[in-house]
């Protein structure tokens, strides 16, 4: 059988946080240790302390390097400057693959992608929305024209990869059912992961990771964390992990309710450290694609309630006792109750373990998605011959 050359992929991103840049890392080292050439595009005015510790990580599995330059949230004119800074970088690079991660990094690899065709490059395009502009709400002009921007840039894709079943469903709603290669492959964890974490003699009732948005759900969590501790008659324990725009408005709140001593606030760091300080893990977001934090958890044993939103169903199952409705802080605090006082909720709770491991491992997610990554390209080579 004859050998295939390594890949040169680059990926693009715009935020070094959350679950797009843990994606990114997992499938850069991954990729990596099997042979290909990887780097990485994405912004330069985010993260902080903790994200430079994981890019310093990362760096030797980047043999193409790592370029950060300011790429904003919002669209402006400074897209055009970002654009060609990326286009240049990237240009000089020659990858065979340009992978897009959320919306801004999808713009970035197609936008290249396609440019650098009309130099004549074989480059292979892809894009993976990861919830991102698919959040918008279609009945609203801003939605409607992010959702049509979405589908003319299909012209510019070589495949969409989908991180779950539900992202899929909403792409098909909101754009409409895509018009070119599709495929869904589902975010995965390490091996070193499944291993069980146990809390810590002195750990917390519940904690929240994630960042501190309302979209994620916080105030959700403030709010239903109340409520449970009137439910069961007496003082609880929490924690909130992470970092965000929000993060002074919570604390506020938390202040107002006189939560501020029962309620630690600590900044980002690493999924399973946090782990240690919890019993139970609470994931309370409005909206979501395929969360990490959901698939850290269940792979570390970790009990965990979560809202019913994006792929969560698809990790825990569809009918666990788990899954809260979302923005519901009445409904999360019941089976936060639940937890806490039904001896047995933990295990009526736990998903297959068999299942996980099989259907979301890191090594599953990068040979599909260099698989797809080589179809790609042989079929821009038959485009062009």
């Amino acid at each position: 059988m004859q050998h295939e050359p390594p890949l040169r992929i680059i990926h693009c991103f715009r935020s070094p946080i959350g679950g797009i840049f843990r994606h990114v890392r997992d499938l850069a080292e991954a990729q990596s240790r099997s042979g290909h050439l990887v780097g990485i595009v994405c912004d330069s005015s985010t993260g902080g302390a903790y994200e430079d510790q994981l890019f310093e990580a990362l760096k030797p599995y980047l043999a193409l390097g790592l370029v950060r330059l300011p790429i904003r949230r919002s669209v402006g004119l400074s897209d055009l400057g970002a654009f060609w800074k990326s286009f240049k970088e990237v240009k000089s690079l020659q990858p065979d693959v340009l992978h897009g991660h959320g919306a801004k990094g999808g713009v970035l690899a197609r936008l290249i992608g396609s440019l650098l065709r009309v130099y004549r490059y074989r480059v292979a395009r892809l894009y993976s929305p990861h919830g991102g502009s698919l959040h918008y709400d279609k009945r609203k002009l801003s939605g409607r024209l992010i959702f049509l921007a979405e589908r003319l840039q299909e012209s510019l894709t070589d495949a969409i990869v989908f991180v779950c079943d539900y992202e899929k469903s909403v792409y098909e709603e909101k754009v409409g059912p895509p018009r070119i290669r599709c495929e869904r492959i589902y975010n995965g964890v390490t091996e070193q992961e499944f291993e069980k974490i146990f809390a810590r003699q002195d750990a917390v009732d519940f904690l929240f990771i994630g960042m501190l948005r309302d979209l994620k759900g916080p105030d959700v969590f403030i709010d239903a964390f109340a409520r449970t501790e009137r439910a069961v008659g007496r003082p609880l324990s929490a924690l909130m992990v992470g970092d965000g725009p929000d993060r002074d408005r919570y604390e506020e709140t938390m202040t107002a309710l006189g939560l501020g001593k029962r309620i630690d606030l600590l900044p980002a760091m690493r999924t399973r450290d946090a782990f240690t300080f919890a019993r139970i893990v609470v994931v309370p977001s409005r909206a979501e694609a395929m969360p990490y934090i959901v698939l850290e958890a269940t792979a570390a044993e970790k009990p965990i309630i979560a809202s019913r939103v994006g792929g969560i169903p698809e990790i825990l199952g569809p009918d666990n006792i788990a899954l809260a409705t979302p923005g519901d802080a009445a409904g999360l605090a019941a089976i936060m109750s639940a937890a806490l006082t039904d001896p047995d909720w933990t295990r009526r709770a736990a998903p297959d373990r068999d299942r996980l491991k099989q259907n979301f491992s890191v090594t599953t997610m990068s040979d599909r998605m260099s698989t797809l990554y080589r179809a790609c390209l042989k079929a821009t080579r038959r485009r062009r011959s």
